[in-house]
Formats: C-alpha cells, sequence, structure tokens
C-alpha cells in the first residue's frame, strides 16, 4: 500500500483536469484494504476511483482518494462451453479484453478500447455495440468501506440496468471492488448487428473472427472518439435516453430520420448523439470545453478548461435537447464537487 498527499489528479482523470486531493492511497491486494478499513483508516470524505474515465473533477477533492493496483486473472471454473474468469479490480479493462481475445474466449470483444478498469466495469455497467457487462458477470467481490468485511455479490444482486448498478445507487459509496468474476464462452457467438459493424467487416472483405471483430471494433472507436492522451475527454458524457414507444413514434412523424433502438415494453432507446447533433451542437464550443466535432456525445477539453467550463456546457447542450425534443438526457459521467 502506498500514501501520498497534496497528490495531483492529472494522471487519475482522462478530462485532464489539473486538481489535487488531500491524501491518496492505492493498495495492492484485498487483504491490504481489509486491514486499512478494518482499523478505521477510512477518513471523510473519501472517493473510490478508477481509471479516471468516467469523472469530472470541478475542483481539488478535499478528502481521501482510494485506487485499486489488484491486477490478474485467475481461472475459478471451466467447461467444455464456457470459463470463468476471476479478475483484479485495477486491471486496464481493454487489457483483460484483450487477454480474452488472444486465448479464443467470446463475449467481451465488442467492449473493446472501453477506457477504465475492470472494477468499475462492475459499478457502471459498461456498455458498447450491442453488448454489457452485465451479460458476462457471474459475480463481483468487494470489501465493505465502514467494516472491512469482505462480500461477494451475484449478478443479480447488483440489480444492474443500462450504465446502472446498486454500487452506483443504495450502496454507492459503501463497498469497494477488489475482483470481478466473467463467464465467456468457448463457443463462437458473435454480436455484430449493432450500429456499423457487420457493415465495417464486409467492407474490409473480414470473415467474423475475435481478432478481426476487436480490430474493427477498435477501429470504429479510434476513427469516431478522441484521444484523452491528446484531447482530455471522458468518452460518452450522456447516457442514451429511454422513451415511451408513444412519444417516440409522435417525434418519429416530425423528423422521419431520428433512429432508435427498441427494447420492448413499449420502451425506445434515441441516441443522444444524434439529438446533440441535431441540435447544431457537434464542433461547437463554449470557451475551452467543445463538442467534439466527429461524435456529439463527446464532450472535450480544449486545453485549460475547468470543470466548471465543461459543466456548463454540458448544461447548455441538455437544454437545447429538452427545449427542441422533449427528451431530458443525463450525465453519463460523474462529477465531483
Amino acid at each position: 500500500m502506498t500514501e501520498y498527499t497534496d497528490y495531483s489528479l492529472f494522471s487519475h482523470n482522462t478530462f485532464k483536469m489539473d486538481v489535487k486531493t488531500a491524501r491518496f492511497i492505492e493498495y495492492n491486494t484485498e487483504d491490504e484494504l481489509c486491514g486499512f478499513l478494518s482499523e478505521g483508516g477510512l477518513q471523510h470524505p473519501y472517493l473510490h476511483i478508477g481509471g479516471g474515465s468516467n469523472l469530472l473533477f470541478l475542483s481539488d477533492y478535499p478528502g481521501l482518494i482510494l485506487h485499486s493496483a489488484i491486477k490478474g486473472v485467475e481461472t475459478v471454473g471451466e467447461t467444455d462451453a464456457w470459463i470463468e474468469l476471476r479478475v483484479g479490480s485495477g486491471m486496464i479493462w481493454d487489457d483483460f479484453v484483450a487477454y480474452a481475445v488472444e486465448h479464443g474466449w467470446y463475449g467481451a470483444e465488442n467492449l473493446s478500447l472501453i477506457p477504465g478498469e475492470v472494477g468499475a466495469s462492475a459499478v457502471q455497467n459498461i456498455g458498447a455495440y450491442g453488448v454489457e457487462a452485465k451479460d458476462l458477470i457471474v459475480s463481483v467481490d468487494a470489501v465493505e468501506a465502514a467494516t472491512g468485511r469482505k462480500r461477494r455479490f451475484s449478478n443479480g444482486e447488483c440489480r444492474y440496468a443500462y450504465r446502472d448498478s446498486i454500487f452506483k445507487k443504495e450502496l454507492k459509496g459503501q463497498y469497494f471492488v477488489t475482483h470481478v468474476t466473467y463467464r465467456l464462452s468457448k463457443l463462437p457467438v458473435y454480436h455484430l448487428d449493432y450500429g456499423n459493424v457487420r457493415a465495417e467487416l464486409e467492407k474490409e472483405g473480414l470473415e467474423p473472427t475475435l481478432a478481426h471483430v476487436r480490430r474493427v471494433i477498435i477501429s470504429i472507436r479510434r476513427d469516431k472518439l478522441p484521444d484523452p492522451e491528446v484531447t482530455g475527454n471522458a468518452g460518452s458524457f450522456f447516457m442514451n435516453p429511454i422513451v415511451p414507444e408513444s412519444q417516440f413514434d409522435a417525434l418519429r412523424a416530425e423528423y422521419p430520420d431520428m433512429p432508435c433502438y427498441p427494447l420492448g415494453e413499449n420502451r425506445v432507446k434515441v441516441p443522444a448523439g444524434w439529438l446533440i447533433d441535431r441540435c447544431g451542437w457537434k464542433g461547437k464550443s463554449l470557451g475551452r470545453a467543445a463538442v467534439h466535432d466527429r461524435q456529439a456525445l463527446v464532450l472535450v477539453n480544449r486545453g485549460g478548461a475547468t470543470g466548471h467550463d465543461v459543466l456548463r456546457l454540458a448544461d447548455e447542450v441538455a437544454r437545447s435537447v429538452k427545449e427542441k425534443f422533449g427528451i431530458a438526457i443525463c450525465p453519463e459521467v460523474n462529477v465531483i464537487g
């Protein structure tokens, strides 16, 4: 376990906000974390972070920030059809996806190049191209903040929903994820009909294989999303709104090209990026914060922006979408401060 005071968070948030925390602790094992918490080491306020790819800091953090450095992949179950892997929460998510693809295991490839760490996948229920983390997660190992006691949550106990889980609501801040167990298929199972994945495979003359699907998805993401190492951003800033089918039908009558993803139960998911684009925001800026010129769902730090600058832009974008379409869009990014 390592500890720092007055610690810069510049490299711990992909928006590249130049803020500090009063105290920063990084632990290497589950037992280190349990010991620290059981001995009453936790101080208020506190925040547990992963790779910082879903955070917007508005100012310096006055309390304690914890970070997991638990790595490693362990096989904990296996049949001829599937394999279960217990993965350390501090492992880079895309490193895990690459590991799965290299070993010929199916399920995670559509989630290639999503920034962040394994622990965050279980909290945020990350998703892309028709696949969500909840589709793969068997269980989540966590430690209770107040006591240092270990607890294992089944998939059902995590109460997963679109970009949501029990760790973001009822148990927010009460448990720290140390390991996530995923079940991956040994048999070919592909999800190619969300977005333009299948079209890109055909365009390049590629047969569906794990390596090819991963390659295409990485290419698509790099083409439309800015590299946070070059331009500060947190990927998709807003969640895609879910609206009643009746509301969508009324809007489709006025906007025939409005895309959607039917969810059943008379609900429809509408791409927030399309809504923002149609409001004329793509490439526009407010001060040093801007809407990305290739993907309207992404807000960027053009250099020197503060968290308040980005938040002001986000509020203006959401206001214009609400005014034009009557749809509320909500941040996927966690605003701190």
